[in-house]
C-alpha cells in the first residue's frame, strides 16, 4: 500500500520524536503536529494495522523496520530541502515549511539529482 502524505508526516514525527526522548506516545505527535487527539488516534491505529508502527500496552509507539525506513527517508528530504532552501537565501522558518511540502511532492531521481548536486558544491 502506497503512504499517503498524512502517514508520511506521522511517521517522520515519530521518527523525530524517537531521536528526542526514549518513549513516544500519542500525545507526543499531538503535542509536535497540534492535532486532536482523536486525528492523532486514528493514525496511530492506520499505521499499526499497516504495519509501519508498535503500539506496547503502556501507549509507547515504536517505528517497524518498515517504518522508519520510510521515516528516516522522508526526514532525510527534509533536512536536504531546509538546507538547500536556507542556502538559498531562504528563511529557516520558512524554509522548513517549504521543506514540508517539498519533501513528499518530490519524485526519487528529482530528490537524488538535488541531492548530487547539493554534495558536489561542498
Amino acid at each position: 500500500m502506497k503512504l499517503q502524505e498524512s502517514g508520511e508526516m506521522y511517521l517522520e514525527t515519530i521518527y523525530i520524536l524517537s531521536r528526542e526522548t526514549s518513549q513516544v506516545r500519542s500525545i507526543d505527535i499531538c503535542a509536535h503536529l497540534g492535532y486532536s487527539k482523536p486525528s492523532v488516534s486514528r493514525a496511530v491505529k492506520l499505521l499499526r494495522e499497516e504495519g509501519y508502527i508498535k503500539v506496547a500496552g503502556d501507549g509507547t509507539i515504536t517505528l517497524t523496520k518498515t517504518g522508519e525506513d520510510i521515516a528516516a527517508a522522508i526526514y532525510e528530504r527534509h533536512t536536504v530541502f531546509t538546507r538547500m532552501l536556507v542556502n538559498l537565501g531562504v528563511s529557516h522558518d520558512t524554509a522548513e515549511q517549504d521543506a514540508c511540502r517539498m519533501e513528499h511532492a518530490v519524485s526519487d531521481e528529482s530528490f537524488q539529482a538535488i541531492k548530487r548536486h547539493l554534495n558536489s558544491n561542498h
